[in-house]
């Protein structure tokens, strides 16, 4: 027997529809890249998204064709998440903080056939243009530049009104959007998200027990509009009608405390590294920032310190810790205590706090090892599989790549985690991330919060190095804050009453930065290189 629900397709349109008919005053805000601000409202972002695609369609773009954006977290970005999918083609964003010979390889290797580019980037589109397969490049004016021969002036390419513009009628497996990992190693690998997906995962965002985002929330997504979908937040804030606030290339601390105060933020998304910049203004002048008490800081992709969370917490900001991937849309898990932990001790929910959380509606987790799905005993470690609606099963193009998803149709995240009997997920690595001592297994997340919890630290890496007897040993790479002071065994015995003594780092060395991947994540592969011959130069390691 089946249902007697209508069928109606989960397509983007219907959010853009939505926000231009029900939401037409609300305010979308953008930083210049001189500072400048420019504002609007939803009305005019539908009816230019809708330019956008009926442009796009005049100048042949076929259902599921590729268009590359090459943008920053500004307005018109917003109208190609929205123009590109409504045309029926894919919204493909580029990130810009790879190499130029991996942007190349990945917009070709999507087949993008149009480039919406802003003009701030045209040097770093120079650099690898005469590879790129695109047909037609537009330009976003937003410096007023002139315009490269050949290509094109967003503007006058939108310019033709839309109000005869004819949506495709788009099946909700339909692809809307396209994006590539950023991995440390191999090729990056492309994700392409339905319809479907992009809507369901906007729905479970606005639930109160994940993000929730509401209309009266004021949104301002410090995590690229070219990294996941800008973890979802464009798409969810068009859908409730949130106002959206977008910083343009100014992502210091400054700046966005600038924001924050000057738009009364209320929501606000990025990774731990642009947290800790803010933390660190906040504390040389505090006071100074008169922030909106209802502020929440989601922070992901990377773990968040449970020292960052107390941190927040003593200037009155709230942090929520997620998790998520490209491969996931990317949200998976958001840690919010449940009604009886209020009852927990602090220390006990501040523990909780720090953990990943508990997965989305939809999203499925387990853990397995070698002897298989391992137990919720907040113990047993294993490699995290996830699946749902919004989950990857498969990546573009790259058939070498199957052994990433299991044959009962998980995907295999790469990150080791717990899972304990409340259900909330906990990572304690990626799996090329452990260190293997002696046949156990140490935690290199664990030392890394633990050493950010001390008042000198600004950042911390744990790493392994080889070691001719216990075949891997902990190495902390740490960066200490401006100012401050602090020794090798003073950071150890920090550590010592928290870890086994064979958790322990064998040494600590300090630097000025940690190089990070283009996401802001630790790139550990590079510091094995540096310091892989640590262990041979360096005399009197520390006693078995």
């Amino acid at each position: 027997m089946k249902g007697t629900m209508m069928h109606y397709p989960l397509t983007l349109m219907h959010l853009l529809e939505r926000a231009g008919s029900l939401y037409g005053s609300v305010e979308i805000v953008s930083r210049m890249p001189d500072k400048s601000m420019h504002r609007y409202t939803y009305a005019d972002f539908y009816r230019r998204a809708r330019s956008l695609a009926k442009a796009l369609q005049k100048a042949g773009l076929k259902r599921g064709d590729r268009v590359g954006t090459l943008m920053w977290n500004h307005y018109v970005h917003l109208e190609a998440y929205f123009g590109i999918p409504a045309a029926g083609g894919v919204l493909h964003t580029l990130n810009l903080r790879l190499h130029p010979d991996e942007i190349a390889y990945i917009a070709n290797h999507a087949g993008d056939r149009f480039l919406i580019v802003d003009d701030v980037l045209l040097p770093l589109l120079q650099k690898f243009r005469d590879r790129l397969k695109v047909e037609r490049i537009i330009v976003v004016s937003l410096t007023g530049q002139p315009v490269p021969e050949g290509m094109e002036e967003y503007e006058s390419f939108i310019a033709e009104p839309a109000e005869d513009f004819v949506y495709p009628d788009l099946d909700e497996e339909e692809a809307a959007g396209m994006c590539y990992t950023s991995g440390t190693t191999g090729r990056p690998k492309g994700v392409v998200y339905s319809h479907r997906s992009l809507v369901l995962h906007s729905f479970a965002s606005a639930m109160a027990d994940t993000l929730g985002i509401s209309r009266h929330d004021v949104v301002l997504p410090v995590v690229p509009m070219f990294h996941v979908n800008a973890w979802g937040l464009p798409f969810t804030c068009t859908m409730v009608g949130a106002k959206q606030v977008f910083p343009g290339p100014h992502l210091d601390p400054v700046s966005l405390l600038e924001l924050f105060k000057g738009e009364q933020v209320t929501f606000t998304a990025g990774v731990p590294t642009i947290w800790l910049g803010i933390l660190q203004v906040l504390e040389k002048n505090p006071g100074q920032w008169d922030l909106n008490p209802k502020l929440r800081m989601v922070v992901g992709g990377a773990a968040a310190p449970e020292s960052l969370i107390r941190a927040f917490d003593r200037h009155n900001l709230r942090v929520v810790h997620a998790w998520g991937m490209t491969e996931t849309a990317p949200l998976g898990t958001v840690s919010l205590l449940k009604p009886h932990m209020e009852s927990l001790s602090v220390d006990e929910q501040y523990a909780y706090r720090a953990k990943q959380g508990l997965p989305a509606p939809f999203v499925e987790v387990r853990i397995v090892n070698e002897q298989g799905v391992a137990p919720h005993d907040g113990k047993t470690m294993g490699e995290l599989q996830v699946r749902g609606p919004w989950i990857a099963a498969d990546y573009y193009n790259r058939p070498d790549s199957r052994d990433s998803f299991t044959e009962d149709g998980w995907f295999r995240t790469g990150d080791v985690a717990t899972i304990d009997p409340e259900g909330f997920v906990k990572i304690t690595d990626r799996t090329k991330d452990l260190i293997k001592s002696g046949g156990e297994w140490i935690s290199s997340v664990d030392l890394e919060n633990a050493l950010m919890g001390h008042p000198a630290v600004a950042e911390a890496a744990v790493i392994a190095v080889p070691h001719p007897k216990w075949q891997e040993r902990p190495l902390a790479v740490v960066v200490l804050k401006e100012g401050a002071r602090a020794t090798e065994e003073e950071l150890i015995q920090h550590l010592a009453p928290r870890f086994a003594k064979w958790w322990l780092p064998d040494g600590v060395v300090f630097v000025k930065e940690i190089p990070r991947t283009s996401a802001g994540k630790f790139l550990k592969a590079k510091l094995r290189e540096q310091f892989k011959d640590w262990v041979k130069e360096r005399e009197g390691l520390r006693p078995d």
